[in-house]
């Protein structure tokens, strides 16, 4: 049997030093950005809530666009289509959709 290490992955070597952290993927204290999440957390629960209020297709529209509503910025700014598509159903619908609107609101700036 021969000694050969197989790594899968990244591999850290330290020698020495103080405050060795090791890889730093760009985020600092390994938080994600809780702003983001919960306005994404709360556009979701009031699509949910407005959905009793839309037509079939409003509705299936809704249905497909919620699980692309994730709390990933990257993601979200490539998804603009979709939150396009939310915003107009929801203004749409009239006063009963503008929580939703007033979602996507306080969402967008969080994008960048």
């Amino acid at each position: 049997m021969s000694d050969t290490t197989n790594n899968y992955g990244n591999v850290v070597n330290v020698n020495g030093g103080q405050g060795n952290v090791g890889i730093n993927y760009g985020t600092v204290g390994g938080t994600p950005d809780d702003r983001l999440r919960a306005a994404v957390e709360e556009l979701t629960r009031l699509l949910r809530d407005l959905r009793p209020h839309l037509t079939p297709e409003q509705a299936q529209t809704v249905d497909e666009a919620l699980p692309e509503l994730t709390p990933d910025r990257a993601a979200l700014r490539q998804r603009g289509l979709v939150l396009a598509s939310v915003a107009q159903i929801a203004a749409a619908v009239g006063a009963v959709g503008q929580p939703v609107v007033d979602a996507l609101g306080q969402l967008l700036p969080l994008l960048g």
